[in-house]
């Protein structure tokens, strides 16, 4: 039963915003139809990620992408050529543009977390804290109950600059309503952990628990929250392209939770990200792994030094140092890399770019796979 009449206004901080589970039923058969799709193609990419020799090292190229569409959400756009420079070695990661920073610690901030769970086997306020950190390079922890944390936007709903959400604050609140979403996500409570994954996201950004980067912290969450309920096994699935493609729903539905309640909306945008993003992830993943076998099985015959551990090396980021090879090949020599490089170059498995004094070696099969 709907017991919840609460008039919402959106310039008052939200401090009525309902526990998980929600009030309101919202589960029917469209909503289910909907669940089973979303379902079996997430089961299928995390099954496809197996087929990955190695899936951290190219689970990287992934989640590369899904920090730059996630930073991009926030209006912190880099482009892939500055974001593939920095990661080819530290120094550049260093001396990257400010943006291309930020997304690099979204990227730092996602494999800490990834880490963090596989060791402790369970999601909890300090996993959130930590990964927030990591986004924003802050020791900051939940925001104080005095922050006057206002969310304007200018989209289709509302004019440039104006207040469409202001979250709960004061003493207490915030550690509250984090106390019952991690409740909520643990429960065994019947419901489906996909469901329980849409629901989540939802409340997450109504507490707003932090100044700045709840969005990003957010959607490592969703992926988290996925492996840790065994339905991932790596943190592959790519939701940030589908959000920021439809940026606007996204922002709509998530309004017409806070204001209406409006929880069956919101759960089949989402599901449909699930759905939709898990084919995409599931297609890159394939194409991949098809260009890796045939740029092996094209170079081996002509090159005895060119090992297999190499070609999934040169595969596992677009652009490559020249020390990397010289580690994979164990050469003794400059001379001896130098050669090796020319000859990756010369049968088209590598191109230089040179910017400056850099030069760079770039996998071009991979950079229009990934598009």
């Amino acid at each position: 039963m709907d017991t919840f009449n609460y008039m919402f206004d959106r310039k008052i901080p939200y401090n009525e915003l309902p526990k998980l589970p929600p009030l309101k039923e919202f589960l029917d058969t469209e909503i289910l139809l909907k669940w089973g799709l979303a379902s079996r193609s997430l089961a299928e990419l995390n099954k496809n990620v197996f087929r990955i020799p190695n899936p951290s090292m190219l689970v990287n190229t992934i989640a590369l992408q899904e920090a730059q569409s996630s930073s991009a959400i926030e209006n912190i756009f880099t482009t892939a050529d500055e974001l593939y420079k920095a990661i080819s070695d530290t120094v550049n990661e260093e001396t990257a543009n400010p943006a291309t920073k930020e997304v690099l610690f979204y990227r730092e901030a996602l494999w800490s977390g990834y880490n963090k769970l596989m060791e402790q086997k369970f999601i909890d306020k300090s996993t959130i804290v930590s990964i927030f950190q990591k986004i924003k390079q802050t020791n900051q922890g939940f925001r104080s109950p005095q922050s006057q944390v206002i969310i304007k936007r200018g989209n289709s709903d509302f004019r440039s600059g104006e207040t469409v959400y202001t979250p709960p604050r004061g003493a207490g609140i915030i550690d509250e309503k984090m106390d019952n979403l991690l409740e909520f996500m643990s429960d065994q409570n019947g419901l489906d952990p996909l469901l329980k994954m849409t629901i989540a996201h939802y409340q997450f950004e109504a507490i707003h628990p932090f100044i700045d980067g709840n969005g990003r912290t957010g959607r490592i969450l969703n992926l988290l929250y996925l492996i840790e309920q065994n339905l991932l096994s790596h943190p592959v699935l790519y939701l940030s392209k589908y959000i920021i493609e439809n940026k606007d729903d996204y922002y709509h539905l998530l309004s017409g939770v806070t204001q209406r309640q409006d929880w069956k909306s919101w759960v089949l945008f989402m599901l449909n990200a699930v759905d939709e993003t898990s084919k995409h992830t599931n297609t890159k993943i394939d194409e991949i792994l098809s260009q890796m076998d045939a740029t092996f099985e094209y170079v081996k015959p002509k090159l005895k030094w060119y090992s297999l551990e190499l070609n999934q090396a040169l595969f596992s980021q677009p652009y490559v140092k020249q020390s990397l090879i010289g580690k994979m090949t164990n050469a003794k020599s400059r001379t001896t890399v130098t050669n090796y490089m020319s000859k990756l170059v010369e049968y088209g498995v590598l191109s230089t770019k040179v910017d400056g004094r850099e030069v760079y070696f770039v996998n071009n099969d991979l950079i229009r796979i990934l598009g």
